[in-house]
């Protein structure tokens, strides 16, 4: 079925104007229909890696969360941190830790909420701000 309307309309994928036949069109060609289709699925299949990624994390922190005993990685998570930041907690005495091997260490989590409430709070007065 054709139809003898001419409607002047504006691409929505690239933004030029063109005389469409029908009032619900909504691109100028095949190309940029196309391309919009794949902009979309595109964007769709981000927004699902994006979503996958921080429910993986959540589940990390959770699990983390658990333990009674962690290891540097995971303090360095629970902290938001890197590890060398965990490590020079351990080195100046301000988190207990314990060397299981040469290269694994073990922080008990008891340890870890006592550095929590060893360090005085400061307001933002007292900071200068």
């Amino acid at each position: 079925m054709s139809s003898n309307l001419l409607i002047k309309r504006i691409c929505q994928f690239c933004g030029v104007e063109f005389t469409a036949r029908t009032t619900v069109t909504k691109y100028c060609s095949l190309k940029c229909s196309q391309r919009a289709y794949k902009s979309r699925k595109r964007s769709n299949a981000v927004q699902k890696s994006i979503f996958e990624t921080t429910q993986i994390k959540l589940m990390l922190l959770e699990e983390i969360k658990t333990k009674e005993f962690l290891s540097v990685k995971d303090v360095s998570r629970l902290l938001n941190c890197s590890k060398q930041t965990v490590y020079k907690l351990i080195n100046s005495g301000k988190l207990k830790a314990t060397n299981i091997l040469k290269k694994k260490t073990i922080i008990k989590r008891s340890d870890l909420d006592n550095l929590f409430k060893t360090i005085p709070h400061l307001t933002k007065f007292e900071k200068g701000f």
